[in-house]
């Protein structure tokens, strides 16, 4: 118990800590306008239309930093804070999402595996709520490790899968705002470069995390010890 307790903290504090800095980046550089003074919808829009890629709708979306792009209903989903602004921050967060767009038009493989997971780790993410519960009622404490693992096992390969792909369209950000003019070099490309490398480590907390949890509900059948 103290060790899953340990655990617990331990990935907690990781997240909230990569969360934070996230903000802070994006909230210190929403405060400095690009040069070019094209809105995050505007610079989506011509990365999109760039790369010849007419059939994805950029849209607002409620929340803050709820920016997503759906490749089931061809969607590019920016945040408020994002759509309409004309801040370094926004261009930033409008192009990795341009560049997830861009990575489904070139059937990017990482992506490709990451969407044809996405059914399974819901799945198991759900399940993994109650059925270790209905498990231990039934004194299969064995048999609820092994789907523990698995469930997690499932989750970490997610997200060892989505480093790539955010990675990948953080990369294309930075050189698509960079050659196109839409930011330029030094102070603005600094920005970008920090908002969207917080933003990743994000995806390195949510992996770190779910290793260590497979880690945890491993080692009982490794060393024998299921108590």
């Amino acid at each position: 118990m103290i060790a899953f307790i340990l655990l617990f903290v331990g990935t907690m504090a990781i997240s909230l800590m990569a969360g934070a800095r996230v903000k802070s980046k994006f909230r210190r550089w929403s405060e400095v306008q690009a040069s070019s003074g094209m809105t995050g919808a505007q610079a989506a829009a011509q990365i999109l239309r760039q790369a010849g890629i007419f059939d994805v709708a950029v849209v607002a979306h409620e929340g803050v930093l709820s920016d997503h792009y759906d490749p089931v209903n061809k969607k590019l989903a920016l945040s408020e804070s994002v759509y309409g602004s004309r801040s370094v921050a926004a261009l930033g967060v409008a192009a990795h999402e341009a560049g997830h767009a861009l990575q489904h038009a070139q059937a990017y493989a990482p992506l490709a595996w990451r969407m044809s997971a996405v059914k399974i780790t819901t799945f198991a993410s759900g399940s993994m709520m109650f059925l270790p519960i209905v498990f231990s009622l039934f004194g299969l404490m064995k048999l609820g490790l092994v789907f523990m693992c698995v469930g997690m096992a499932i989750i970490m390969l997610f997200n060892l899968v989505t480093l790539p792909v955010e990675f990948d369209a953080s990369k294309r950000a930075k050189v698509l705002l960079t050659r196109s003019g839409m930011i330029r070099p030094g102070t603005e490309e600094q920005g970008v470069n920090e908002v969207l490398n917080a933003a990743g480590l994000t995806y390195v907390a949510a992996f770190v995390s779910s290793l260590a949890y497979l880690f945890y509900y491993l080692m009982p059948l490794l060393t024998g010890r299921e108590d």
